[in-house]
């Protein structure tokens, strides 16, 4: 078992830079405190500073155990002040997974209020929705993004929080097509770039071309939102997609929007898990509490 006393005495010597000035900031004598290390050094079976001359030097064990120190010795001021109903002093850190099919501009936007603060880190992980909910269940994630609601299966207790709903649109290249074409002629004469099939807008969009009585052409179906913009901007086809995904082109006018569904939309979700201490983070962009599903 490692003793995080020894650890300690480790890591004040290590950021004092020698045994002096450590002694004095933990009120130990040196005597003493070169016994800690040298235990510490007996239970890792490294040696984890060597002497040059009067100074203190760290080897590559050295180095590898104070980047392990600060991550724990941070971690516990941050348990200490959570607990205490503080803000941490040092820099917070969001967790967020993405499911891969989201858009990237979503997902800047709703980071937007955090990235640029100096004092938050921001990990993104992007992955399937299964196996980022159990990230979330596992606690290594503090928020999910995703364009559908979490099962109700299984034992774990997500809330489902409505962040946006984005309007759908048939996008393609400037002068394609006059501005009061209809879009079911749009639709039925150009090849189209689709989200894959389990996605909720292909199964609007088909819903939508069943009551219109509309046949279509699928030139492409992805899951990925940033490859169904490429392909739409490179002239695969015309994409259907909400504006957000292709705002971008649209400002640059390298993409037109052609027609807005009027009854078509994807709603996303920021999904947490119910814990006593969630990440203070999360509710700043995501507002209050919504009822557990």
């Amino acid at each position: 078992m490692l003793n995080y006393g020894h650890l300690r005495y480790f890591w004040a010597v290590a950021h004092e830079g020698g045994l002096n000035r450590a002694a004095a900031r933990l009120n130990v004598s040196q005597s003493a405190l070169s016994v800690q290390i040298a235990a510490l050094e007996e239970s890792l079976g490294q040696k984890l500073f060597e002497r040059r001359g009067r100074t203190l030097v760290l080897t590559e064990a050295g180095r590898i155990a104070l980047e392990h120190a600060d991550s724990i010795f941070a971690a516990g001021d941050e348990l200490v002040s959570t607990l205490r109903g503080r803000a941490p002093q040092s820099r917070s850190v969001l967790r967020v997974g993405a499911v891969t099919t989201l858009s990237r501009n979503f997902q800047l936007a709703f980071l937007q209020p955090v990235v640029r603060r100096g004092d938050v880190e921001v990990i993104v992980r992007a992955g399937n929705f299964r196996g980022l909910l159990a990230m979330l269940e596992g606690l290594e994630l503090d928020v999910v993004l995703a364009n559908a609601p979490p099962p109700r299966e299984g034992g774990a207790v997500w809330l489902a929080h409505q962040i946006a709903d984005q309007p759908v649109s048939l996008v393609g290249r400037p002068g394609l097509a006059r501005p009061d074409a209809d879009v079911r002629d749009l639709v039925a004469s150009h090849p189209l770039v689709l989200p894959g099939p389990e996605s909720s807008v292909r199964a609007g969009f088909e819903a939508w071309a069943a009551r219109a009585g509309v046949t279509f052409d699928i030139a492409a179906e992805v899951d990925d939102m940033a490859l169904l913009r490429l392909m739409t901007r490179e002239g695969v086809g015309l994409g259907v997609a909400p504006p957000i995904v292709v705002r971008d082109e649209l400002d640059a006018e390298t993409l037109a929007e052609l027609h807005r569904f009027p009854d078509l939309h994807e709603t996303f979700y920021a999904v947490t898990l119910k814990r006593r201490y969630p990440n203070p983070l999360v509710a700043e962009l995501i507002g209050p509490t919504p009822a557990a599903t």
